[in-house]
């Protein structure tokens, strides 16, 4: 019984153990402002190869606008909602696109109204190595899927690059 009340106690005192410094900060891999810049225009390339006018957004992995582009005819209502598809694919960790088939039903309904989600397709993440780098956002083409198809149209000119 005495064994097992001090293996407890030095259980406890372990886990109580000041934080070493390497514990209390962390690290992660971020985009270049030149590389969320190059996706961009990439994807913005690819739309106009179709003849989209649109705008294309990156953000960061907390969702943070990095790089914007909006062709010269894409409607001004693109550029946020560009940036939202973005903002949700970083935030949900998922595409636009899957985000809005899963909330679909009534029950998951009601993430599409919460506060700058945009549950439409055309916003994919940006990974590397099973990080989260942050995600593209694209809106102008006719449907999510075009928007979609050039964001990831982005994200393959970079591909090369992303292992840094």
């Amino acid at each position: 019984m005495k064994a097992c009340s001090m293996l407890a106690v030095a259980a406890l005192l372990a886990l109580a153990a000041p934080a070493r410094a390497e514990d209390a900060t962390v690290s992660y891999k971020a985009l270049s402002p030149e590389l969320a810049f190059d996706a961009a225009k990439a994807a913005m390339q690819e739309c106009r190869q179709h003849g989209y006018q649109v705008a294309v957004a990156i953000v960061d992995r907390f969702g943070t606008p990095q790089a914007m582009l909006r062709d010269r005819f894409a409607g001004p209502h693109t550029t946020p909602t560009a940036t939202g598809k973005a903002w949700t694919a970083a935030s949900f960790k998922m595409s636009t696109q899957d985000l809005a088939a899963s909330t679909q039903t009534p029950a998951m309904q009601g993430l599409r109204q919460l506060p700058n989600v945009v549950a439409i397709g055309g916003g994919v993440m940006i990974e590397s190595g099973g990080t989260l780098l942050g995600a593209i956002g694209v809106s102008g083409a006719p449907g999510g899927d075009a928007d979609e198809a050039c964001a990831k149209a982005g994200i393959t000119a970079i591909a090369d690059r992303l292992d840094f």
